[in-house]
């Protein structure tokens, strides 16, 4: 497959999987966003420029987690190996439960798609698919590439995902810490089995939860109340845990983030913010101890990419 393009500009948002009960199935892409720009070089050399998050910390060669991705993508859709010149300018905090790995490599794949002639190739089910094969479970990649809340589930045929409805007045808020944590030691932590009832609590809650979140959002506080992953987490994450239990016991729907240890509360438009900040004041006192309160509302779009250079011949 020939490519239509040289240079192309990606622009991926961040995204906050499980949302409490919906463990390894919900997920919300958030008003926050990296963007790549990706040039296809005919010599066989690859430069990686990170400006903001990451910088001077993760690669800048082939292993970069966009660069894989890309090359991954064009493998699949049968487009040549080219060189590349990338520059990530990176907004997602990593390791923070924000889904900054999925953004990077949904990045890749959506540039692949954006380079190549046959787009459709690596339409959104593929770049799902591929993402997934990079991700290990489709929570994060599915909000990132389709925008909105999405559902995801795995089948025989690979993952699947769709969106369901998000009422305009639900606002995400994330509460971000100064210390990151690795996905591995999060999910490290969690049991082999839990109890039978907790699992049945929990299969109700993720059900109310799509509910709250497209037409009652007054039903968010009990519809985001986890049994099966989060308490367990207590060990790893103990002030995130703290924090969600104090925003709880105030009325404010506040979950962990992906595998933490960012916060999320999904709150509520109101004058001049959302109900949910005088509360989150009130927690943290006259000093928020190096955290960072981001209402950053939800990402009706996923993924994009334009085109920049001339057209191939």
């Amino acid at each position: 497959m020939r490519f239509a393009t040289d240079a192309v500009r990606v622009r991926v948002p961040a995204t906050s999987a499980n949302l409490g009960p919906g463990f390894d199935s919900l997920g919300l892409a958030l008003g926050l966003y990296d963007e790549i720009e990706v040039r296809a070089l005919g010599a066989a050399a690859t430069s990686v420029v990170v400006e903001g998050e990451g910088a001077g910390l993760v690669p800048e060669d082939e292993s970069h987690l966009v660069v894989r991705a890309l090359r991954h993508a064009l493998e699949a859709a049968g487009a040549p190996q080219v060189g590349v010149a990338m520059r990530c300018t990176n907004r997602i905090p990593h390791c923070r439960g924000l889904g900054s790995s999925a953004a990077a490599v949904v990045a890749g794949i959506i540039a692949a798609r954006g380079l190549v002639a046959e787009p459709e190739a690596l339409d959104d089910e593929v770049a799902l698919r591929l993402a997934t094969e990079f991700e290990g479970h489709p929570d994060n990649a599915a909000p990132a590439i389709l925008g909105g809340a999405t559902v995801a589930w795995t089948e025989d045929g690979g993952p699947r995902a769709v969106q369901v409805e998000v009422d305009p007045a639900v606002v995400p808020v994330a509460i971000i810490p100064p210390v990151q944590l690795s996905t591995r030691t999060a999910r490290g932590v969690l049991p082999a089995q839990v109890p039978h009832a907790d699992a049945a609590f929990v299969a109700g809650r993720a059900a109310l939860l799509v509910e709250a979140l497209g037409r009652r959002p007054e039903l968010l506080l009990p519809a985001t109340e986890d049994r099966l992953h989060q308490s367990y987490r207590g060990a790893v994450m103990p002030d995130s845990l703290a924090l969600v239990t104090a925003l709880r016991s105030r009325g404010v729907a506040a979950v962990v983030s992906g595998a933490g240890p960012t916060v999320l509360a999904l709150a509520r438009k109101a004058p001049g913010g959302t109900d949910a900040d005088a509360v989150i004041a009130e927690v943290f006192g006259p000093t928020m101890g190096g955290w960072k309160v981001r209402a950053l509302g939800v990402s009706a779009h996923g993924a994009s990419v334009e085109q920049l250079g001339a057209p191939a011949r």
